[in-house]
C-alpha cells in the first residue's frame, strides 16, 4: 500500500484528486493538507488532517505527495517534497516558468525520485477513441486537429486566484497544458507555433482566451482554443483526414460528475449516452456514410494506476519530467509567439 499526501483542498484537490485516489487499489490517502476550514474532514473523516506542508512532511509513512495548490506555489512546494525523500505529482501547469520546470527535474533525477505532472484529460474517453482512430488511419493523414474547451463566465471572480495577475493565472496556465497534452500525444512536437493569447472581458487582469495553432509537415494544423466567453461552446473535437472526418460535441462527463461529486459505482466514470458520442464521416460512393464511435472505457483512475504501478516497479510513466518539460517549452513558446505577434520556431 502507497500512503498518500495531498496538498490543498479547493477544487483541484477536492474534485480531482481526492476522490480519483481513494478509488484506486494500493493507494492510500492518509493526510490532507488543508490550510484552514472543515471541508476535508468532514468529506473524509478517516483521513489525517493537517494545516501545513510541513506537518505533511513529518508523518514518515507518506511516500507520494500530491501538490494541487496554487499555480506559483508548486515549484517551492514540490522541491521541498523531493527534498524530503517523496515522489511527487503535481497538478498542471507544472511550474509558472520553464527554468523553474528544468530545475525540479533536475533535482528529482539526481534525487531519484518519481516527478510527474497531473495530465488527467489524457483518459478522457472522447480523447482516447480520437488516439485509436489516428493511430488505426481510419481518416487517411490527417491535415486538421482542434480541441476547444470552452466556458461561459462574463462575470469576474473577485478574490479568485487564477483571475489575478499573479504568476501562472489565467487561463492558458490552466486549460492550455491539457490541449497541448492532447496534441504531442497524437502528433508529437510542433515545427512552429503561432498563438494569440489575450483578455476579452472588461477588466480582466488575467488572459481569459487563447487560439494556438501548431505546425506540422505537409500541411497538418493542431489547433488549441479556449474563451470563457463561449455561450454556445464549439465542438469538443475536430479531426479532418483525407479519408474522412470527425467531430465530437459533448464533454466527456468525468469533470462534470467529479465537481458535483458523483462517481459511478457500477459504471466506467467516463461512460456517455450513445447521442453524445462523436461522428465519423466517411466517404460512400457519391455521398458520406456516418457513424457514431463510442468514447473508450477508461477514466483519471488510469492515470494514478500508472504512477502506483511505476512506483511499484510495475510499468514505465506515462507523463515523464522530460514530457512535462516540453509542455512547458510549448507554453514559452506560446507567450513569445503571442507577444510578438509572429510565428516562433520550435
Amino acid at each position: 500500500m502507497i500512503e498518500v499526501g495531498l496538498v490543498g483542498f479547493g477544487l483541484a484537490g477536492r474534485a480531482f484528486h481526492a476522490p480519483v485516489i481513494r478509488a484506486v487499489p494500493g493507494l492510500h490517502l492518509a493526510a490532507i493538507v488543508q490550510r484552514s476550514g472543515t471541508e476535508a474532514a468532514e468529506k473524509y473523516p478517516d483521513v489525517r488532517i493537517v494545516r501545513s506542508l510541513d506537518e505533511l512532511l513529518s508523518i514518515a509513512e507518506i511516500r507520494l505527495v500530491v501538490i494541487a495548490t496554487p499555480n506559483d506555489t508548486h515549484f517551492a512546494f514540490a522541491r521541498r517534497c523531493l527534498e524530503a525523500g517523496r515522489d511527487v505529482v503535481v497538478d498542471k501547469p507544472f511550474t509558472t516558468t520553464l527554468e523553474e520546470a528544468v530545475s525540479l527535474v533536475q533535482f528529482a533525477k539526481q534525487a531519484n525520485r518519481l516527478l510527474t505532472v497531473y495530465q488527467n484529460r489524457r483518459y478522457d474517453g472522447d480523447f482516447q477513441a480520437i488516439r485509436s482512430l489516428v493511430e488505426a488511419g481510419t481518416l487517411g493523414r490527417i491535415v486538421r486537429f482542434e480541441t476547444s474547451y470552452d466556458r461561459f463566465r462574463p462575470q469576474l471572480k473577485p478574490g479568485a486566484w487564477r483571475e489575478t495577475s499573479r504568476p501562472g493565472s489565467g487561463i492558458l496556465f490552466d486549460i492550455a497544458p491539457h490541449l497541448i497534452d492532447h496534441a504531442l500525444v497524437l502528433f508529437g512536437l510542433p515545427e512552429a507555433v503561432n498563438a494569440d493569447v489575450r483578455t476579452e472581458r472588461e477588466n480582466a487582469a488575467a488572459d481569459d482566451a487563447f487560439d494556438i495553432t501548431f505546425q506540422y509537415s505537409h500541411g497538418m494544423r493542431a489547433v488549441l482554443r479556449s474563451s470563457i466567453l463561449a455561450a454556445a461552446p464549439r465542438p469538443r473535437f475536430v479531426l479532418f483526414g483525407t479519408q474522412g472526418s470527425f467531430v465530437k460535441q459533448a464533454f466527456d462527463p468525468q469533470e462534470a460528475n467529479l465537481r458535483r461529486g458523483y462517481i459511478p459505482v457500477d459504471a466506467p466514470w467516463g461512460a456517455e449516452p450513445e447521442e453524445n458520442w462523436g461522428v465519423l464521416s466517411v466517404p460512400s460512393g457519391d455521398s458520406f456514410e456516418q457513424r457514431r464511435i463510442p468514447s473508450v472505457i477508461c477514466d483519471y483512475r488510469d492515470y494514478y494506476s500508472n504512477v502506483r504501478d511505476t512506483i511499484l516497479g510495475r510499468a514505465s510513466l506515462a507523463v515523464t519530467p522530460e514530457w512535462a518539460l516540453d509542455v512547458m517549452r510549448l507554453l514559452d513558446l506560446v507567450r513569445a509567439s503571442s507577444g510578438k505577434r509572429r510565428t516562433i520556431p520550435w
